[in-house]
């Protein structure tokens, strides 16, 4: 249990938590609040991985929240910095209070905000390949932005709706708002919700966009027309390489599989899926043969079986082979 802990801790740290890891994590301060033995297990935990690094509001080992002033003129280094949100500060508190130390302030790590987009004059938070990130929108919106993708959004949202830019994947549990409706934009489609759970993929060049909805419902637009309204459980796919709509609605178990560490491919094109291990194993792969590239599969894998053998699983179900040419991986 204590390397569970240190595991999660440090990959909390590092903004790479899944959302089923970030829940674990969530489980463990919880109890570690009725628990001696959780206590002194984050505690050491704290205390190897190091102290926190310039952020706003947090906890430090002794119990004693610690809230600096904020620079707003300071400019982040990398992308892959901590996040600067205070929110659910109180909530923490709450929880070193009741016992848990050194830990706590990691509820509160501050979003690293990217240099505001010109055109649009909003902030800016990007993921590089194999990188995940958590993010807390100013509504307390909650967001898991997948390898390679970008989400655009106001430091402070419109009276009267909140409206995001995505490129790329990522799954929204949407802060429910009766009169503020959110909206997602991604090219061409928008998806427009209340207060739900759901995933978008939407990555550039890919053949559909896929809105994937585990709680309440959406609405998704097409050309500013409305195309489908989805509940639990469905699933719709929005041609993004012809001028039709295609619609595909299916019963779905998890609308998000990659948070859990899966990659599942449902009548996908090998183009696709290859782009997708791209992004997640953060290598190049080339395929020789475009027939090859326009072939469509169904799979699934584990993330942790590594690139190598994800593409053997390619290379079995389409009779092909693999070699590595310098540094790159070729299906012919």
């Amino acid at each position: 249990m204590e390397e569970r802990i240190k595991y999660l801790f440090k990959h909390y740290l590092n903004n790479t938590c899944t959302r089923k890891e970030f829940d674990e994590f969530f489980s463990y301060i919880n109890e570690a609040a009725h628990n001696e033995l959780i206590r002194e297990l984050i505690k050491k935990a704290y205390q190897e991985t190091g102290q926190p690094g310039s952020f706003l509001t947090y906890v430090d080992e002794l119990g004693n929240l610690v809230i600096t002033k904020p620079n707003w003129n300071e400019q982040s280094l990398t992308i892959a910095k901590p996040a600067k949100k205070t929110r659910l500060i109180l909530a923490m508190a709450a929880v070193v209070i009741a016992g848990v130390v050194g830990v706590a302030w990691f509820m509160t790590r501050p979003l690293s905000m990217q240099p505001l987009a010109a055109t649009k004059g909003l902030a800016k938070k990007m993921t590089g390949r194999s990188e995940y990130r958590y993010m807390l929108l100013p509504d307390s919106t909650q967001v898991w932005l997948n390898a390679a993708s970008a989400l655009e959004y106001p430091q402070q949202f419109a009276t009267g709706k909140r409206e995001v830019y995505l490129t790329g994947e990522a799954y929204f549990d949407v802060k429910h708002a009766d009169k503020q409706p959110f909206l997602i934009h991604t090219g061409k489609v928008t998806t427009l919700v209340l207060g739900t759970a759901f995933n978008i993929n939407a990555y550039p060049g890919r053949e559909n966009i896929i809105v994937s909805v585990s709680r309440g419902k959406v609405r998704v637009n097409y050309n500013e027309k409305e195309m489908a309204v989805l509940t639990q459980g469905q699933q719709v796919k929005v041609s993004n390489t012809s001028n039709s709509v295609v619609q595909k609605k299916q019963a779905i178990t998890e609308a998000a599989p990659w948070q859990q560490g899966n990659l599942q491919y449902d009548d996908e094109t090998i183009r696709d899926i290859v782009a997708d291990l791209e992004r997640n194993y953060d290598v190049t792969i080339r395929v020789q043969s475009e027939a090859l590239a326009n072939e469509r599969i169904t799979t699934s894998f584990r993330r942790e079986i590594g690139i190598e053998n994800a593409l053997k699983v390619l290379c079995n179900l389409t009779d092909t082979r693999l070699k590595l040419e310098n540094k790159m991986y070729v299906i012919q």
